[in-house]
């Protein structure tokens, strides 16, 4: 992304939301679906790297720029140190909290960059605001507030004496998630409220009811199947599902 401030290549609020949206989701694959790879790229042994996300929706591991200043703000140095000091997924959710924290640096340093007045900062923090961070993927938060919310929303249906909808872990471990037609409205609304705030454990994005979605049966995340790279075909020959990050626990263990 190119350009400056003042001058003739300007860009908008949307433009940087598409290349901080394309870092982003290069990040969310090295901590959960590309785990295993990230977590051997990051070799203590080594000097100081950093995680980059790439436009592109892809991720490396690296040494910080040379130049000075960087060109771009720089990620948090030195991830590799902690990985075996710490317990794996306290390590993965302090990479989390850093690579949020440098997305939001560099979305902000175009919008400096090219000139971006109250109203396009503002906008590009919206845009920004409406996705889930990198922490929240990483750690499932979103999904634990989510369930929180529909067994508050479940207990007030009980006491009305209305039907409860059908918990969103009965459906099958693999299938696509439409709304049961059998259910009454009222268990409609709540199930789908809870579909809505679901989060796909690899790219972050929340549920649509016209994906192949599948659940880990260790960490109880869901996936889009394209993201894990299982297909319906396949998923109907899995007793047990294991997601890419239980996968690589136990082979370590």
């Amino acid at each position: 992304m190119e350009g400056g401030a003042g001058g003739c290549n300007q860009r908008s609020p949307e433009e940087v939301f598409r290349d901080f949206r394309g870092r982003r989701a290069g990040i969310v694959k090295a901590l959960t679906t590309d785990v295993e790879k990230f977590y051997r790229q990051c070799d203590p042994e080594k000097e100081n790297l950093c995680l980059y996300g790439l436009p592109n929706e892809t991720w490396e591991v690296n040494l910080p720029a040379e130049e000075v200043p960087p060109e771009l703000p720089e990620p948090a140095l030195g991830i590799n140190f902690a990985r075996d000091g710490m317990d794996e997924k306290d390590w993965l959710s302090l990479v989390a909290v850093h690579s949020d924290a440098w997305l939001l640096a560099v979305a902000f340093y175009f919008g400096a960059r090219f000139g971006f007045d109250k109203e396009s900062r503002k906008r590009l923090f919206n845009m920004i605001n409406g996705l889930p961070t990198i922490y929240e993927v990483v750690t499932g938060i979103t999904k634990k507030e989510s369930r929180e919310k529909i067994r508050n929303s479940n207990g007030k249906s009980n006491k009305s004496g209305s039907k409860p909808s059908r918990s969103f872990e009965s459906h099958a471990k693999a299938t696509k998630m439409p709304s049961p037609k059998e259910e009454e409205s009222e268990g409609e609304d709540v199930d789908e409220e809870e579909h809505g705030n679901t989060l796909c454990g690899a790219c972050g994005d929340n549920y649509a009811n016209d994906e192949f979605w599948i659940c880990c049966d260790m960490c109880e995340k869901w996936f889009h199947g394209k993201c894990v790279r299982i297909t319906p075909a396949r998923a109907e020959h899995i007793k047990q599902y294991k997601c890419p990050a239980c996968s690589t626990k136990r082979a370590r263990a």
